[in-house]
């Protein structure tokens, strides 16, 4: 049981440690490539909108006009709230620091590392659930447009 919990612990942080190999690059391209998608799926939305509710030039402007008006706030109110989330971060960080030292003090160092291969092991597993469910909400990519 021990070796079955240690390899799947192993195995969960060398994928773990190689998922963490991207260059600031490639964050950069994959950044610009959201970007750009986003872009392309507000245009969209738009034309699908003049088009469902018989827009004229004016209106249209007027809707892209008020968007773009949106996005400005919700982008200000994003930065304004992060500070806080950094602080809720680091409170958790130590929360959890702190719980580790209390839980090496408690356990004999046997126990503490298989408790920690446990705790990482159900780590692994939520953030593969996380992933399969995203993986599930995207659309899949036939190659066949889509009727709208």
């Amino acid at each position: 049981m021990k070796k079955i919990v240690l390899a799947i612990a192993f195995i969960g942080l060398g994928s773990f440690a190689m998922a963490q190999q991207t260059t600031p690059q490639d964050r950069e391209a994959r950044r610009a490539e959201m970007q750009q998608k986003m872009q392309q799926k507000e245009q969209e939305h738009l034309a699908q909108m003049q088009k469902d509710l018989n827009l004229n030039q004016s209106q249209v402007a007027q809707i892209k006009s008020l968007q773009d008006k949106r996005k400005v706030e919700m982008k200000a109110e994003f930065e304004k709230n992060k500070a806080d989330r950094q602080a809720r971060m680091d409170e958790m960080k130590a929360k959890k620091a702190q719980m580790d030292a209390d839980m090496k003090k408690i356990l004999t160092p046997q126990q503490y590392d298989k408790w920690q291969a446990d705790r990482n092991a159900k780590m692994e597993q939520r953030k593969m659930a996380m992933k399969e469910r995203r993986m599930m909400k995207k659309p899949m990519n036939t190659g066949t447009p889509e009727a709208k």
